[in-house]
């Protein structure tokens, strides 16, 4: 049965990884350390990894010495991430819209436009009441989004990308400040059709979703070497916000 976001089915399938399969895990390890050495986070840190997908970052951040819990909606990815578990990293089938463990965590992290896929706007604000009531006092959030702006300047409306034998027709769109990507192709006999669907929020729109949280933004980054954010020309809309203590 078909599930009310398009997240729910479309992250759930093989075809999805497949997709996406040729990411670049060097650059996205490179952006991990700059991160860390950034935030230069004491040893004894918890960190969450929200909407971790697979668990590849988690599992990075892992490996430079944290303990790391990894949360995603998709069983499928879970269940991939979990066989790689130890004692310092955890992996947990987990709606974001709900805190995961109240006032537990000393970072949280939503990497690699991870934000915005929700079609109801409250739930964007339920997004980040539970990470604000997930972190510790003074606790970090950090937001790994996509430069509206530039999307919204370059966008490529259509492609075909052949992975594993299988042709991927994309149309790109913008609607109603919505990033519109749709997805055919032909598999297992059938003909398959997705969409993915982001929310084109800009500096203004997150400021805006953070302030009646108490997350107060610190730094703004514009690509995964941190290099300052400029509307224009950068690629990414990094945050570094800080949960304020209660007046």
């Amino acid at each position: 049965m078909k599930k009310e976001n398009w997240f729910e089915n479309w992250f759930d399938t093989p075809w999805y990884h497949q997709l996406y399969c040729n990411h670049d895990f060097d650059e996205a390890n490179r952006f991990i350390e700059n991160l860390i050495a950034y935030l230069n986070p004491p040893n004894q840190s918890k960190i969450l990894d929200l909407a971790c997908g697979k668990g590849r970052h988690a599992m990075h951040i892992n490996r430079l010495g944290y303990s790391v819990w990894g949360v995603d909606l998709s069983e499928r990815s879970i269940s991939s991430a979990s066989k790689s578990e130890n004692e310092h990293l955890k992996f947990s089938v987990h709606d974001m819209r709900m805190v995961f463990k109240p006032s537990h965590f000393d970072y949280i992290f939503n990497l690699f436009t991870s934000f915005g896929y929700f079609n109801a706007p409250e739930d964007n604000h339920r997004v980040m009441q539970s990470v604000c009531d997930g972190l510790k006092s003074e606790g970090i959030f950090v937001l790994d989004f996509l430069n509206a702006s530039k999307v919204k300047n370059t966008l490529v409306s259509k492609e075909r990308i052949t992975k594993e034998d299988i042709e991927f027709s994309i149309h790109r769109q913008i609607r109603d400040n919505v990033i519109l990507k749709e997805i055919d192709f032909d598999a297992d006999g059938k003909h398959h059709h997705f969409e993915e669907r982001v929310t084109a929020f800009e500096l203004k729109d997150l400021e805006a979703l953070f302030k009646p949280v108490r997350l107060s933004i610190i730094d703004t980054f514009g690509n995964y070497s941190l290099d300052k954010f400029n509307e224009e020309d950068s690629d990414r809309l990094i945050l570094v916000a800080q949960k304020k203590t209660d007046q």
